[in-house]
């Protein structure tokens, strides 16, 4: 790529941070912002619209995940890669729901976040090889496959919802929600909302 590449890093470890901003800058990124919270991701990220944002996935005041939820209204073409030290299913899971670009574990070396910025900011997706060694065996297993919106519904359920309330949060009525939880436990061969919740969390597809 001719044009440089420019990212906003948002980690509430001190250390990390430079050490990112450091690695990636001698590889030629332009680092526009930096952040040790999820608010001033958010901040940063609508400020300078980067072409990509690395943001650890548990953050004070707002998540990883609210910032790319929030990114995606404010910043749309900013991409965004999770750098987390948490590489379960469910997490993975929800990183695609929002629209995360690339998925990157805190124990792999850094040349792989290297890696993942330009393989993003190129247009292309990047999931660190460990965690798609996770997908690949979730495949393999046959977990049910839910979608974006029944996951949501039964994280909302665990959660300790009623229909009318996720129905509000989700924007839809308590008649849809209710299809969801029934598909849902259709496909996780569930009795109750409660076992299908259940199993949903065990198999880590919600978080």
């Amino acid at each position: 790529m001719n044009e440089r590449i420019t990212c906003v890093i948002a980690d509430d470890h001190p250390a990390m941070l430079t050490a990112i901003a450091d690695t990636l800058e001698r590889s030629g990124v332009e680092i526009v912002g930096r952040a040790s919270d999820g608010q001033e991701a958010l901040v940063q990220i609508e400020a300078q619209h980067p072409r990509v944002a690395i943001v650890d996935v548990r953050m004070p005041r707002l998540s990883g995940i609210e910032v790319a939820t929030k990114s995606a209204v404010v910043a749309p073409n900013t991409s965004i890669i999770f750098y987390t030290a948490y590489g379960d299913r469910a997490l993975l899971s929800e990183a695609l729901d929002v629209g995360a670009r690339g998925f990157v574990l805190k124990e792999a070396p850094l040349p792989d976040l290297v890696r993942a910025v330009e393989r993003v900011a190129a247009g292309d997706a990047y999931v660190d090889p460990v965690l798609a060694g996770i997908l690949v065996s979730a495949q393999s297993e046959k977990i049910p496959s839910l979608t974006q919106r029944e996951r949501e519904v039964l994280r909302l359920l665990a959660d300790g919802l009623s229909n009318e309330e996720i129905g509000k949060r989700l924007f839809i009525s308590p008649e849809t929600v209710r299809t969801h939880v029934r598909k849902a436990m259709a496909k996780l061969e569930a009795d109750t909302r409660t076992q299908a919740v259940a199993i949903a969390l065990r198999q880590s597809l919600i978080s």
